[in-house]
């Protein structure tokens, strides 16, 4: 087995940066369902447009988000999406997700966005704010926007639980987050194709 990795510097969530051990990773071996159909193609309004993925990160906790990110962009492409298809945007910090996943999901282009990022709970309620006014955006988003915005946010206790979540002991929220994603996308893009058909 790997030795552990040496330390690395992690901000946490309404506390001081404190530095601690980041696990040995390995790869998530649970069973997940995976979208049945060519998402490498989705059509999600029936115009003939292909629509691309986007992947939004936030910053805070960056070493430990880039996991996700990482995670992620490996999902879409095992499932065919090609790499101009993707499109990663970072962003200040977790509660910025929404806005960012607003803003693209506008402009027509996406089948899907993956949002993710790290929020470590530290010494004041901040950290329930974040976590909590991410989700309810990112949720927001979807429901309003017809686009899937999916969830892969790590909201965390400690650092070594965050990295145990970024491809570590638990799996790689970044991971779910895009396999939820492409079925989603599927679903919509066929919902939207029954829609259209006398």
């Amino acid at each position: 087995m790997a030795g552990r990795a040496p330390k690395r510097r992690v901000i946490q969530q309404g506390a001081g940066a404190r530095a601690g051990a980041t696990p040995a990773l390995r790869r998530d071996t649970a069973q997940r369902s995976s979208p049945s159909g060519d998402v490498s193609r989705i059509d999600r309004e029936g115009d003939g447009q292909v629509r691309k993925f986007a992947i939004i990160a936030a910053r805070f906790n960056e070493r430990i988000t880039k996991r996700l990110v990482d995670g992620a962009a490996s999902v879409l492409a095992s499932h065919g999406i090609p790499p101009r298809d993707v499109e990663v945007c970072w962003v200040p910090g977790s509660f910025e997700l929404p806005q960012a996943a607003g803003h693209l999901a506008a402009t027509g282009r996406y089948a899907a966005i993956v949002c993710v990022g790290v929020v470590i709970r530290g010494q004041t309620p901040h950290f329930e704010h974040v976590a909590r006014e991410a989700a309810s955006g990112i949720q927001h988003v979807a429901l309003t926007s017809g686009v899937p915005a999916t969830f892969g946010v790590v909201t965390a206790l400690s650092e070594e639980q965050a990295w145990d979540r970024a491809g570590g002991e638990v799996g790689n929220r970044g991971e779910e987050a895009a396999e939820a994603a492409l079925e989603m996308a599927e679903f919509v893009a066929r919902v939207a194709k029954r829609g259209k058909t006398p």
